[in-house]
């Protein structure tokens, strides 16, 4: 068992309009996005979330599941967009 100064916490989030799911979890150094998720039981309490085109990111960046995480990292998943920003900004301009 790897001594107690070679794992990290990383924290995983997702956020629904009604939910917000976060949790902390505990990784060993290699660690990568994925890992983290798996780890987290997110994709055993959203399985449509499971797919290649899931959307990831690191602190509000965007990253891809292969990416290493490292202590303290906020590993993000996004959800697709519902509108189009730029025709929003134009409707809300019009009215």
């Amino acid at each position: 068992m790897p001594a107690e100064s070679e794992t990290f916490e990383v924290e995983v989030v997702y956020a629904l309009p009604q939910k917000q799911w976060s949790k902390r979890i505990v990784l060993q150094p290699g660690a990568t996005v994925r890992d983290a998720i798996e780890r987290s039981g997110l994709l055993a309490a959203c399985p449509e979330l499971e797919g290649p085109d899931l959307m990831v990111g690191i602190w509000n960046r965007r990253s891809t599941l292969d990416a290493a995480v490292h202590a303290d990292d906020r590993v993000e998943i996004y959800r697709p967009l519902t509108a189009d920003p730029k025709e929003a900004r134009r409707r809300r301009a019009r009215t």
